[in-house]
């Protein structure tokens, strides 16, 4: 028998709460209208007072911030370790495929867990490993690259719990339109947070002269939010905005619950353009500031690669682009929607397709103009920073409530196993291009990055095709929950 899960056990005790397959229940599917299009008019019954829901959002927020700023603490100090341990491009490129690799392996483990067990238990579980493996690799030596990399690769472990638990939670404390607000706000520090790791990580080194005190910064901050999260959140009951308080239970193995995935076409062409995203946006992420860096070498800028400058500049373009085109998706999916239904993967693809020309035009301007290199890298990472809320959107509203955290977590898999966990080391083999000169390493990185655009068009053509069947699946949901109606009317209801 399948364990189920609790408020305040790790494992599940039995209490009154809907269920997805007793007569006395809704029928499979009834909740996953998790956005304003789907129940418009719903005003729900909180299932926790909402002074500590946005408590609890607070909380979850300030640790995404830390996950995303450590994430990428390593790309803002990367020449640095680069120097320090004599490796090359693709040797430098291992530590965050590492890292993406242990994230991705874990991520089903935990969705299986977050389905079924207090969520707020595996999340203290993954952020205490975070904390102590992060502080443990601020501490290698320099014939410790090996170590380094295994530590980035149980930091991932850590993280792992977190991002495919967190976004279930967020859906259990708001319904409609302001669960759609949350989402967005929740995803806006996915940019923020990676921009701030550059400009954390590069000021620290810098401040210090050590790049090991970049990475000891978000674990200091990170005990933080871990007493936080000990101390004021709560584990709501799966469902709970969407039945009074009352939460959703179901009985269903994980077999089939990767079945039911695997037939929603919106969930499956959707997770394809995530993976494309997560190709592109973990690649320039990790090489951007570094060929920025080696772009001044070439235009005679600079004596050498390293300027502290980029780094502090893209991580500050990475913010802005993230809070601006996370406010800017969100707003046009809540204008659009009721107008067109399939206006979110629209919005996906716009910013995916809109997003190539600017990173052609940033590859080939480099060599020429670093200012001008910069307003391309804006308007690229702003038309990408489109999607985040809306595909976090399209997830919760086309999955039920018990079926989330797996759903997240195999999208993270996917999304990470064919998306950044291979394209950070896949971009430094570029080493391998034009051995030798500083000019000749910026011309074979410069190569290289040219197979983000290609990915980015492939992304794009993911979301049209998700446009195709998105108002199919959102149809099948709203006749499911007029169905449940009809049937309470018409059916006398035993007693659960």
């Amino acid at each position: 028998m399948e364990p189920r899960a609790s408020v305040t056990s790790f494992k599940d005790i039995p209490v009154r709460r809907w269920s997805l397959r007793s007569s006395c229940s809704l029928p499979y599917g009834s909740f996953a209208n998790s956005l304003a299009s789907l129940a418009p008019d719903a005003e729900e019954k909180p299932a926790i007072s909402p002074k500590r829901a946005y408590v609890t959002m607070f909380v979850l927020c300030y640790i995404n911030l830390l996950n995303y700023m450590e994430r990428y603490t390593i790309a803002g100090v990367l020449t640095d370790i680069q120097k320090f341990f004599d490796i090359k491009d693709s040797t430098a490129g291992l530590l965050q495929t590492v890292f993406i690799c242990s994230f991705l392996l874990l991520a089903p483990l935990f969705g299986y867990l977050g389905d079924r067990y207090n969520r707020k238990y595996i999340m203290i579980g993954g952020l205490s490993v975070w904390l102590l493996t992060a502080t443990a690799s601020s501490f290698v030596n320099e014939s410790q690259f090996w170590l380094l990399a295994l530590l980035r690769g149980l930091v991932g472990t850590g993280e792992a719990s977190y991002s495919t638990v967190a976004p279930t939670i967020i859906s259990d404390l708001f319904t409609g339109g302001k669960r759609s607000i949350m989402i967005c706000i929740f995803y806006i520090f996915i940019p923020v947070g990676s921009g701030l790791g550059y400009i954390t990580g590069r000021g620290f080194a810098s401040l210090t002269g050590d790049w090991h005190w970049a990475l000891r910064i978000t674990p200091i901050m990170g005990a933080v939010g871990l007493i936080l999260m000990i101390v004021l959140c709560p584990n709501p009951p799966r469902g709970a905005a969407e039945t009074h308080g009352e939460g959703v239970t179901e009985q269903s193995s994980y077999l089939e619950d990767v079945k039911y995935l695997l037939k929603n076409k919106s969930y499956v062409w959707s997770s394809l353009g995530v993976t494309a995203l997560a190709f592109l946006t973990g690649a320039l992420a990790f090489w951007l500031p570094n060929f920025l860096s080696r772009a001044r070498v070439y235009q005679k800028l600079s004596d050498k690669p390293g300027d502290s400058s980029d780094s502090y500049i893209f991580g500050a373009v990475t913010v802005a682009t993230g809070i601006l085109g996370g406010a800017l998706g969100t707003s046009l999916s809540r204008r659009f929607r009721d107008k067109v239904p399939n206006a979110d993967p629209l919005i996906c693809a716009v910013g995916m397709l809109g997003s190539v020309p600017c990173l052609f035009i940033t590859i080939f301007v480099a060599s020429a103009s670093i200012p001008a290199t910069y307003v391309f890298i804006f308007l690229g990472e702003l038309l990408l920073s489109l999607n985040w809320a809306v595909l976090a959107d399209i997830l919760l509203y086309v999955v039920v409530p018990t079926r989330r955290a797996t759903a997240e977590a195999l999208q993270i898999t996917v999304g990470h196993l064919l998306g950044d966990a291979g394209s950070p080391y896949l971009l430094g083999i570029s080493d391998a291009i034009y051995p030798g000169s500083p000019d000749r390493n910026f011309d074979s990185l410069k190569y290289s990055l040219l197979l983000c655009p290609v990915v980015g068009i492939v992304g794009g053509v993911f979301f049209v095709v998700t446009a195709v069947y998105i108002a199919e699946d959102r149809k099948a949901v709203q006749q499911l929950l007029g169905g449940n109606k009809t049937q309470k009317t018409q059916t006398p209801q035993t007693k659960c």
